[in-house]
């Protein structure tokens, strides 16, 4: 069997510290599932290396995806490239005069 050296395992380990998740605050045995209530509020948990602790408390799934995915809130910059129109009327070779 082949061990991963363990600068290449703390590497991989380290990488993942900061990561968030969004826990729903249901009570019982609900559904915990996203997109069963999606309505509830939600718990925010930060990933530390070792465990996973309280970080924020949002109202709604929609604010819980606005924290975990803050690039897909930001707008993207409208392109100043034109897109080609290929049926367009213009010059070369496979155009007729």
């Amino acid at each position: 069997m082949d061990e991963e050296p363990l600068s290449e395992w703390a590497e991989r380990r380290d990488a993942k510290i900061g990561r968030l998740r969004a826990i729903p605050i249901v009570s019982g045995d609900s559904p915990k599932g996203s997109h069963v209530q999606p309505d509830a509020p939600r718990a925010i948990e930060r990933w530390n290396g070792h465990d996973w602790e309280p970080y924020a408390f949002v109202a709604s799934l929609v604010e819980a995806k606005r924290m975990l995915f803050p690039e897909a809130n930001t707008p993207a910059a409208p392109s100043t490239n034109r897109a080609s129109q290929p049926l367009a009327p213009g010059k070369g070779r496979h155009r007729k005069p």
